[in-house]
């Protein structure tokens, strides 16, 4: 008998196909979910967001934990604009649920579409408008030679929620921080203060601790956002570091949901540091700064505008990275596979 790799094929009648893209922006995953999803239900995508996680969750599970993800899978659906000026809405997801906002996603989707012509692009620049559970954003790639080289977005308005906090956290004591808005809230952290450095080999613990920091600060602060009361919990806590590179401003390794952490410098995370950045007078309107990564890749972003948003003096931020495709995937749910809806280990 000889082997025939060529001419294989697979699939069982009873089996549920899931057909997805995956991509990298700076080196955080991004699996993009075309067909084989349920359409979620909800005039906004708040509520179609919780229409999923109340119903069809358990396909999250399928595709962002092992074994066709792992713990620091990230993804999103693409669905119909809930907006008639938006070219189409998306759904962001994680280990723990749904992102309520994601930078590195709006990147690779807008990469992902215009590659693979979902949507149109010209040269040397499309635009592109894009629904989220935060709100409308706008993005722009710059496209060269038919290839989408970078793409830059600007984000919901971000603001500084609170200055100089303090926690005190099990083990750890006091701890200072920032908290801050850029489409999720995030609580800023010098990593210096705990004795690490946002570097690879620090990377179990930044995790250990940014668990445990997260959790301290949530159990202790009130957070309402202005409009929308299912966006007012704290996402994720951001280690700052100082810069390794010369032409950087600083470094950025971001702990969410349930442990999860950011291989990028985290879209949302640069927009809410940006505020953090103008309302500390450290940065000027206008003024591009580059924040790495934990692995060293980065975002260009700059506070382009001032306004204010309810009781806050907010920015608009606009944030600027790469995105790569990386496979092109079915995906298969077996009735019978007992591990059909996934498992997770740390």
């Amino acid at each position: 008998m000889s082997l025939d790799l060529e001419s294989s094929q697979y699939w069982k009648p009873d089996e549920h196909r899931i057909q997805c893209i995956d991509a990298h922006t700076e080196g955080e995953p991004l699996r993009m979910i075309f067909s084989g999803y349920p359409k979620p239900t909800g005039n906004t995508l708040l509520e179609q967001r919780n229409h999923l996680q109340k119903f069809h969750d358990s396909l999250r599970t399928a595709l962002m934990w092992e074994p066709r993800g792992h713990t620091d899978m990230y993804g999103c659906l693409i669905t119909k604009p809930v907006n008639h000026e938006s070219d189409f809405g998306v759904l962001f997801m994680h280990n723990e649920g749904y992102s309520t906002m994601c930078g590195h996603g709006i990147i690779a989707v807008t990469k992902v579409l215009l590659e693979t012509g979902c949507l149109p692009k010209s040269e040397p620049e499309t635009r592109v408008t894009i629904d989220t559970p935060a709100g409308q954003t706008t993005a722009w790639a710059k496209v060269e030679n038919g290839q989408v080289e970078s793409v830059r977005f600007r984000n919901v308005p971000s603001y500084v929620h609170a200055l100089n906090q303090c926690v005190t956290v099990p083990t750890l004591g006091r701890i200072h921080y920032d908290l801050a808005f850029g489409g999720a809230y995030y609580a800023y952290v010098n990593i210096r203060d705990l004795g690490l450095e946002a570097t690879s080999s620090h990377y179990s613990e930044i995790v250990r601790l940014g668990i445990m920091i997260k959790e301290s600060i949530a159990n202790s602060t009130s957070i309402v956002h202005p409009e929308e009361p299912d966006l007012g919990f704290l996402y994720g806590v951001i280690f700052i570091d100082s810069a390794h590179s010369a032409n950087a401003h600083s470094r950025h390794v971001c702990v969410f949901a349930d442990g999860e952490v950011d291989r990028s410098p985290t879209g949302t995370g640069v927009s809410a540091r940006l505020a953090l950045l103008v309302a500390k007078r450290e940065i000027r309107l206008e003024q591009p700064i580059r924040i790495e990564s934990i692995i060293g890749t980065s975002f260009v972003g700059q506070a382009t505008q001032e306004i204010s948003y309810g009781e806050y003096k907010a920015i608009i931020p606009e944030v600027k990275g790469r995105a790569f495709i990386t496979g092109q995937h079915t995906f298969y749910i077996d009735p019978d596979d007992p591990l059909k809806y996934g498992f997770r280990l740390r």
